[in-house]
């Protein structure tokens, strides 16, 4: 259970433009439907001064705990990842995950929970971080339909989404306007339901995430208060 509400925590999404990337740094609530069980999420994103880019993310909840961070360069429209790390502890067998991103020799080199990774590296192939920042890309681009390669352990994954409309999310700083968007899965594999809205008037920041487990427990992340460049975001009250 605590489990995969931190796996939630981790899908939070980041605050991108079309063409641009901005500083920002953002935190969350979550709450799980069927327990009184709480947890919260901060996560940053910061330009480095050799032109990579580093996000760093946090999760906490009673004694767990997660962390992760990637770098990447930014080649046109194109994210390319550098480093990935991940840890999670406090939820019986802890996972750590270190991939490097050889753009030289084409190759991903790492391990995860001790055990040898090395993938072809192609150009558009994501971390678990970066795929977010690529989503919320072809969003504010106007693209109704987008699928992203994600590399999980040793292999490549299909993630695949969809725009369904607009709403207005209410949230802690008031109420946004907003993208929804879904994570499109086959029913016949998988009846898990991931959806997202994303601010329209605010880099495209994830503002609410929700999360239906196979065995249909639900879970829902609330943006809590961020900032943009730097301006605080506000919605309408």
């Amino acid at each position: 259970m605590l489990r995969a509400l931190l796996l939630v925590l981790a899908a939070l999404a980041l605050p991108v433009q079309a063409l641009e990337l901005k500083p920002f740094s953002a935190s969350y609530t979550a709450d799980w439907k069927q327990l009184p069980v709480g947890g919260s999420a901060t996560r940053s994103l910061k330009a480095e001064g050799d032109g990579r880019w580093t996000l760093d993310f946090e999760a906490s909840m009673l004694v767990a705990g997660l962390s992760e961070q990637s770098t990447f360069r930014l080649d046109k429209d194109t994210f390319l990842p550098q480093t990935y790390r991940f840890n999670r502890s406090g939820l019986g067998k802890g996972k750590q995950v270190e991939l490097d991103f050889d753009w030289t020799a084409k190759q991903v080199i790492g391990s995860e929970r001790g055990e040898q990774v090395r993938v072809p590296l192609n150009r558009g192939l994501q971390d678990k971080s970066t795929y977010q920042i690529a989503l919320q890309h072809d969003v504010a681009a106007g693209k109704k339909s987008m699928t992203y390669q994600v590399i999980d352990g040793d292999e490549v994954e299909t993630y695949d989404f969809r725009v369904l409309g607009e709403e207005v999310v209410d949230t802690k700083v008031g109420q946004i306007d907003a993208i929804k968007v879904e994570r499109v899965r086959d029913p016949t594999q998988s009846n898990r339901k991931t959806v997202l809205w994303f601010a329209k008037d605010w880099e495209y920041l994830l503002v609410r995430l929700q999360q239906v487990e196979k065995d249909g427990k639900e879970y829902q992340i609330m943006l809590q208060d961020g900032t943009v460049g730097d301006k605080q975001v506000t919605g309408r009250h």
